[in-house]
């Protein structure tokens, strides 16, 4: 995904109540640090490039957050996705964290919250 289409998300995550304008400045800014350098460790051919966070309701089986986060904006979608699931028991972001760091690809989070009625599911890929 070009830069140009990452901004364009971002701002879609705002239009669509997703995200705070304080969260996609953040973001954007993280995204304008992260063009400045080459390569960076998490684009190279094996290295996992998405933080993708899915959140459903388990009543109808919708979507009620979609998000794909690339890896060079993690710290801040780690954060923004906290904002998302805060009361999910079973759901620990220094985990998630360090599995990001530790290189760890595809599902590493499965949880549901009976009590709300939604499944929470992270991927890196």
């Amino acid at each position: 995904m070009t830069t140009s289409e990452e901004r364009k998300k971002i701002l879609k995550m705002v239009e669509e109540g997703q995200i705070s304008a304080e969260e996609a400045a953040k973001l954007l800014a993280a995204l304008s640090s992260g063009t400045r350098r080459k390569e960076s460790s998490a684009t190279r051919p094996g290295q996992a490039r998405w933080l993708r966070v899915r959140v459903m309701d388990l009543n109808s089986g919708r979507s009620k957050v979609n998000v794909n986060i690339p890896m060079s904006l993690v710290n801040v979608g780690i954060k923004m996705g906290a904002r998302f699931a805060p009361d999910v028991e079973g759901l620990d972001f220094d985990e998630i964290m360090e599995a990001i760091r530790s290189g760890a690809q595809g599902k590493i989070v499965d949880v549901v919250d009976e009590d709300d009625g939604e499944r929470v599911e992270i991927f890196i890929e």
